[in-house]
């Protein structure tokens, strides 16, 4: 596949862009409804502390549920499992929301708080399973073309991820400021609803290639696991202990993610303090966004190119850059031009780390377990954040700005270790099989 031709070759296999557009526009909550939260309340209740406190116990309660919906959804199929989950997801922050708008008492907050994290899944999760249901599909490709065109699916997702929390944020804040401190919150209603709509209401995801016939392959029908009549609530009582994280290398990854996720929203929280101490507080938003926008290119260019070897060396060379560029970052902080360019190159590395994820969590779990295993992602994520922000604002509290650039780079250095003193040995076997690890 040449270069030039990688994003329109997977676009033409018929269906994908239907649901790669509604799942981006189903997307748009997760960047909006916990800075939605935070917004909402400080401004009606004048409240900081009830604030962030209703926003991490949504982050929590979503990054619990999140890996349970991702297994009904493997064992019943997206559509049959999508046409009770967006309901009771777009129900429970529209009684949030509205609990919010009448200013209802905190304790009566935090029940719905946690009843709508508890409704969350990851359409994150969701699009890159169709991604490889569709391409594994399609049979005008060879095995490798698939897995170049995959990877392709999954950086352009990565981008699309990028993209989403670059406009989510900075539409909530417009919406809380210039329309009303609550709006942000229907507004992310209105798009969930959309979006997840027309995403599980597309039945066909692909058709195979006329030389073989003309079939259409029901994205429901997840690879070959024999249907449970069941209803899920009965699924989960009986669920056997075995999940995605049972499977060789799963539990390694998702620890390094969740280590390097504090890393992320370390670095926004000294971002914030650092541009507020210097009084200017005014640009911060667009210092943020040249790191993204660097991860919003790399995305691109990363699944634009074809790649072979191991995948395990290629998210460890994406973690040692990520290492060395934070630590440059508390080098040029003084400089803030020179600080958006360092920003910009280093983040040309962040989306490749977590497409090369995606891919490996493709390659080391079986379709029935697909998108449990993509759905740890935002899970990992969450909780990586939830604990970079904490540690950062007490090690700011106590010794100032500078000390805490000492847990970005720190993170990400500590990520690169675990992945170098466990998975060491089977990368250098890979390495020397000419193979990808599996």
């Amino acid at each position: 596949m040449a270069r030039r031709n990688a994003y329109t070759r997977i676009f033409r296999v018929p269906g994908v862009k239907a649901f790669s557009i509604s799942a981006a526009l189903a997307r748009l909550p997760q960047s909006m409804i916990s800075l939605g939260i935070v917004l909402a309340i400080n401004h009606i209740y004048g409240a900081w502390t009830s604030a962030g406190t209703l926003s991490a116990v949504f982050v929590l309660a979503a990054a619990v549920a999140t890996p349970i919906f991702a297994r009904l959804f493997d064992r019943y199929g997206q559509r049959r499992v999508g046409r009770v989950a967006l309901p009771l997801s777009a129900l429970s922050l529209a009684a949030f929301a509205s609990g919010v708008l009448v200013a209802l008492p905190l304790w009566i907050l935090y029940v719905l708080a946690i009843a709508m994290g508890l409704t969350q899944f990851s359409f994150g999760a969701l699009v890159r399973t169709r991604w490889a249901r569709a391409l594994r599909c399609d049979t005008s490709l060879s095995l490798e073309e698939r897995r170049q065109a995959l990877n392709s699916a999954y950086s352009f997702e990565a981008a699309i991820d990028e993209l989403v929390y670059v406009i989510g944020p900075v539409f909530a804040t417009f919406l809380a400021t210039a329309v009303h401190p609550v709006s942000q919150l229907f507004v992310s209603l209105v798009a969930m609803i959309g979006g997840g709509t027309v995403f599980f209401a597309l039945r066909s995801a692909v058709t195979v290639a006329p030389a073989v016939s003309v079939e259409r392959v029901e994205v429901e029908a997840t690879p070959p696991l024999k249907r449970s009549r069941r209803s899920p609530i009965a699924l989960l009582r009986t669920m056997k202990t075995h999940t995605a994280l049972g499977f060789p290398g799963m539990s390694l990854l998702i620890l390094s993610l969740t280590v390097l996720s504090m890393s992320f929203s370390a670095y926004d929280v000294i971002l914030v303090a650092m541009t507020k101490a210097a009084g200017e507080e005014y640009i911060v938003g667009v210092v943020m966004a040249t790191f993204t926008g660097g991860s919003m290119v790399g995305a691109l260019i990363y699944g634009a190119r074809q790649w072979h070897g191991s995948l395990w060396m290629r998210y460890m060379l994406c973690l040692a850059v990520l290492a060395l560029g934070f630590f440059s970052f508390s080098l040029v902080k003084s400089n803030l031009v020179a600080l958006c360019i360092v920003q910009f190159i280093v983040g040309l590395f962040d989306s490749p780390a977590y497409a090369t994820c995606s891919m490996i969590i493709e390659n080391s779990v079986p379709g029935t377990y697909l998108t449990e295993g993509l759905s740890w992602l935002s899970t990992s994520s969450a909780l990586g954040s939830s604990v970079g922000s904490a540690l950062v604002g007490v090690l700011i509290d106590s010794r100032g700005v500078d000390a805490g650039f000492y847990i970005p780079w720190g993170s990400v250095l500590a990520a690169l270790m675990i992945v170098l003193i466990f998975k060491s040995g089977v990368v250098r076997a890979a390495v020397r099989s000419g193979r990808r690890y599996r």
